[in-house]
């Protein structure tokens, strides 16, 4: 696993968590402002994909498929943050395992030979 991605999500998250704690936040009510910030880049993606349908009579095309890109990518950065600022150093670990094992359930969605029986037939 390439950790230098993690090595900057930590990175990042030690800066975020010393500064709130600078300012005498708990961290549990850190840990729920990062998953409101969460919340405020997946409304910034949404915000972008409106711009690029140009679905907003007041603002017509405001915004362009790579700022789409680009929130959506804010959002994962976010999340991962998130997820470090809760964890520590176990976040890599923790993710990678959900990961496994959320592909492992979709990934069977798309193999008829793992699916189901149908009741009834």
């Amino acid at each position: 696993m390439n950790t230098a991605p993690w090595e900057t999500i930590g990175r990042l998250a030690e800066l975020f968590t010393s500064l709130d704690t600078a300012r005498g936040i708990p961290a549990e009510q850190q840990w729920t402002l990062q998953v409101l910030k969460i919340a405020e880049e997946v409304g910034e993606s949404a915000q972008a994909v409106i711009g690029a349908w140009a679905t907003n009579p007041r603002k017509g095309q405001s915004h362009t498929w790579q700022h789409v890109q680009e929130e959506v990518a804010d959002t994962a950065i976010t999340s991962l943050v998130t997820l470090h600022r809760m964890l520590g150093d176990e976040a890599p670990a923790f993710f990678e395992a959900l990961l496994t094992q959320k592909a492992a359930t979709f990934l069977a969605l798309g193999d008829p030979a793992s699916a189901p029986p149908l009741e009834g037939v």
